[in-house]
């Protein structure tokens, strides 16, 4: 999923991320894709797409909106709405060399 945000002093960057989820030994399923697709919708895309991180999204009026801050954001915003266990990592993918994997530690 790639999407744009503005942040570090308005500079417009992209960034590509991935959520990796559990899958559940019980079902063979991570979970119905369609509540995955509202909870990433819900937490990710409706606070974050298209946003001035600095200006528009309260979590960064405290906190540096680097892309390791970004992660954990994301994290924490999808841990509120998913099943207790199922979100494994998040990866933030601002250019092929720069990823940021954070796995809640």
């Amino acid at each position: 999923m790639k999407r744009t945000w503005k942040c570090l002093g308005n500079a417009t960057i992209q960034m590509a991320m991935d959520t990796i989820i559990k899958i559940d030994p019980a079902t063979g399923m991570v979970m119905n894709l369609t509540d995955l697709k509202e909870y990433m919708e819900e937490a990710i895309m409706k606070p974050l797409d298209h946003k001035n991180l600095d200006l528009d999204v309260p979590y960064f009026a405290d906190v540096v909106s680097t892309t390791e801050n970004v992660a954990v954001y994301i994290w924490e915003s999808l841990q509120k709405l998913l099943p207790t266990g199922v979100l494994y990592k998040v990866k933030v993918y601002e250019t092929d060399n720069n990823i940021v994997v954070y796995k809640g530690e």
